[in-house]
């Protein structure tokens, strides 16, 4: 690995990259993605990672997602392969800062010795830019010291590596989980990993749990949904010779933790030797490397029922042994050691005033794996401080010193007075038949959809699966039953019409706009391929290589 990765950094070099000079990385195949990344660090060229196209629908989109990303981080040169290069020439076009689009097989034949450089631990070693989730996607500037301290706390303090550790991983690299998690963390530790592909795991979930039995796997981590669909799509006899005993540490995080889900999980595989106790709930974001906070090794699952009508009036998360009318909440672990963690009320601008346990607010952290500044942006950056802290945008409480979390800031439902989590009506509406499992997204709105009109309302947009079985009707009575709550209009929608980001978090924000301007039902399927925008795409692409040589 380290001669390959000379050779790859000895490439850029020769392509005329200096230190200091950023790169987008947009690569698919992860075995050229880490050379790639890698390299490009060790001489202190700046990576910046870039999803690569899911397919080809709404390609416009995500040619415009790169323009923005390449043109905020002033990328020098967009490394990719000789496929994806061909799409590639409006943005060598449009931004300003790009010198060239450079193949990543051009580089795999290149020969050039590198040219060792010093880099120092407060270097910036990577820019991650955000999901987008809630906004358009910020760099987040990450260096090396920030690297540093989170990799070794959640590496020690959250998954208690040891000598006998095995990874396995789907997670994109191009996010930080992946990245961080399952490359550069093991790589400090020199612990082994096994790739797969994501596209492999979505096809195929069976093959996660395939390398997990062959290599016996100890650590492996997925967002809610990947669990949800190994249960769904691997069927008893599929399951059968799986090995599943060897895995200690099945981290979960990266959207709302739902506890049946993963009970659901454990319970399924529980033949196979899969242990609920190794369940591990996870919390974090890009702002703060990777990592915030992380729940014990072993210990499973603990989670709070709360009553939900005083977290809705109250904003007061008190416990409750009864199940009707209440909300459970997944208890996400301790803030690291050298690293603060505290609730604090909105109004809050200086972080003047930790609220007490079980009142709700916004998580708010501090420490040395928290980024300094997004790049190249310096509003956005003193918008995100209040104080020493960081404002993660999110709500939650704690309680018996351990985080919970309760769902994100700006897409909080504020109807009459009350506040409503878009996640809570979420859950209940998934259950309904024919609802595309978290294929959904709720929001509260002052406009009827195209019309202008000005009341509030809660809309619920819903993606099916089947049309035949579905009533919306029944959402609509469900929801009301299990929380009180009156939606006032159900969006059916096709599946793939949900925008989503990279990592495939569902876009509240974006739905909602897509609605209130009346483009949320008429939106293109992310799942259709329109072959005559992508030739058009292709065409304008080459036109504007054309351009550059001509006229360079």
């Amino acid at each position: 690995m380290a001669e390959q990765t000379a050779a790859r950094a000895g490439a850029l070099q020769a392509a005329g990259l200096k230190q200091g000079e950023r790169i987008a990385i947009i690569l698919p195949e992860n075995d050229e993605f880490i050379l790639t990344f890698l390299g490009a660090i060790r001489v202190g060229i700046i990576p910046v990672p870039i999803y690569p196209m899911h397919g080809l629908g709404q390609l416009d989109g995500y040619l415009e997602s790169v323009r923005h990303i390449v043109r905020r981080s002033g990328a020098a040169a967009v490394v990719t392969n000789a496929k994806i290069k061909l799409l590639l020439g409006t943005v060598q076009s449009q931004c300003e800062s790009v010198r060239s689009i450079i193949s990543v097989e051009s580089l795999a034949d290149a020969a050039a010795p590198m040219q060792p450089r010093k880099v120092n631990l407060d270097d910036v070693a990577f820019l991650q830019f955000t999901s987008g989730s809630t906004s358009n996607p910020k760099g987040v500037t990450v260096t090396h010291r920030n690297l540093a301290a989170n990799i070794r706390c959640f590496m020690e303090e959250g998954f208690r590596v040891t000598s006998e550790d095995v990874g396995v991983s789907w997670l994109p690299l191009f996010h930080d989980m992946g990245l961080i998690g399952f490359l550069l963390g093991p790589m400090f530790y020199q612990r082994p990993v096994t790739f797969i592909s994501p596209l492999t795991f979505l096809q195929r979930p069976l093959t996660w749990l395939e390398i997990h039995s062959k290599t016996r796997g100890t650590i492996s981590c997925a967002p809610n949904f990947a669990f949800a669909l190994a249960v769904k799509r691997i069927p008893e006899a599929q399951r059968q010779g799986l090995d599943l005993s060897a895995w200690r540490i099945a981290g979960c995080g990266g959207e709302p933790i739902r506890a049946e889900v993963l009970r659901r999980f454990a319970a399924t595989f529980a033949p196979q030797g899969f242990r609920a106790e190794a369940l591990l709930p996870l919390y974090g974001m890009a702002e703060s490397s990777l990592a915030i906070a992380v729940g014990r090794p072993g210990a499973g699952l603990p989670s709070t029922l709360v009553d939900h009508n005083r977290m809705s009036e109250e904003r007061v998360a008190l416990p409750t042994r009864q199940l009707e009318g209440a909300s459970e909440i997944v208890a996400c672990g301790k803030p690291f050691t050298g690293h603060k963690l505290a609730i604090f009320d909105l109004t809050d601008e200086t972080s003047a005033s930790p609220l007490p346990d079980g009142h709700i607010g916004e998580i708010r952290i501090a420490g040395p794996s928290v980024m300094k500044e997004y790049w190249g942006d310096p509003d956005a950056t003193a918008q995100v401080f209040a104080g020493e802290y960081l404002r993660t945008g999110d709500l939650g409480f704690i309680l018996d010193g351990e985080l919970h979390v309760c769902g994100r800031l700006k897409e909080m439902i504020i109807l009459n007075g009350r506040n409503y989590f878009p996640q809570d009506i979420e859950h209940v509406a998934t259950t309904v038949p024919g609802v595309r499992k978290g294929n959904l997204v709720a929001f509260g709105t002052h406009e009827a959809s195209g019309t202008g009109e000005g009341f509030e309302r809660i809309v619920l947009a819903v993606e099916i699966a089947d049309p035949a079985s579905f009533d919306p009707l029944t959402v609509v009575r469900t929801v009301q039953t299990a929380l009180g709550i009156a939606l006032h209009e159900v969006v059916v929608l096709q599946p793939g019409q949900l925008p989503k980001t990279s990592s495939g978090k569902l876009q509240r924000t974006k739905t909602r706009e897509l609605y209130e301007r009346g483009e949320l039902q008429g939106r293109q399927s992310a799942r259709e391929t329109n072959v005559t925008d992508t030739l058009k795409q292709v065409v304008i692409s080459q036109t504007n290589y054309l351009k550059a040589v001509l006229f360079k």
